[in-house]
């Protein structure tokens, strides 16, 4: 069986990824490192960190495949540099920690549109964060790209929350790609990249995971 390390654990798509691990059979033990404790399970290490001072010699790092899906906003965050620094540099610091402790797979919940090379913030921080992912050396990586996301957040995002309203009045009108995914089809496919490990780099586009 499978010890996966979560992080991201209390955010709307890393709830329904907690949830679904605990109840597949494939998952013998889940690691989730958060700043506030998670409700037990027999299954769940939930140890309390601070991102920015990570342990690096904990003995919970030692996991087959890691799924993150750390992400905030601008607005939440309160400046750019200080969502960079949960969009990116908290994902690699983990996945470095977890690939020096023999971690082989990796699934990042990232973000339709991301792209070094882009003139928005936001997806130019997630294309980075893409980029320096593959240099971690997981023998399985896994980029998941959904568009807009639905699901209840405890976090209010009134704009994000618009959009998905929006588009699910016209959402048969829409290209695939621009439909509104559900959180847990998102953990769905995050869950199942991280069991299989397939070997390689592998992107999932927003259609893909209808």
């Amino acid at each position: 069986m499978k010890q996966i390390l979560l992080v991201g654990a209390t955010g709307l798509v890393g709830s329904h990824v907690l949830q679904q691990a605990l109840a597949d059979p494939a998952v013998g033990r889940v690691v989730a490192p958060t700043r506030r404790s998670l409700v037990p399970h027999p299954r769940l290490l939930n140890p309390l960190v601070d991102f920015e001072r990570l342990p690096d010699d904990a003995d919970w790092w030692t996991v087959d495949a890691v799924i993150c899906t750390l992400g905030t906003t601008i607005r939440a965050a309160g400046s750019q540099a200080a969502f960079y620094k949960v969009d990116h540099d908290h994902p690699l610091a983990v996945a470095r920690l977890a690939r020096q402790h023999g971690a082989e797979a990796f699934a990042f919940n990232s973000a339709l549109g991301a792209d070094v090379g882009s003139r928005v913030f936001y997806s130019r921080t997630k294309g980075e964060a893409e980029r320096d992912l593959q240099a971690v050396g997981f023998p399985s990586l896994t980029f998941v790209r959904p568009g807009l996301i639905g699901g209840h957040r405890e976090q209010s995002r009134p704009a994000e929350q618009l959009a998905v309203t929006v588009s699910g009045w016209v959402g048969p009108l829409l290209p695939r790609r621009f439909r509104v995914v559900p959180a847990e089809r998102i953990a769905h496919h995050l869950l199942q990249a991280a069991i299989v490990a397939a070997p390689g780099l592998h992107v999932l586009p927003s259609e893909a995971l209808l």
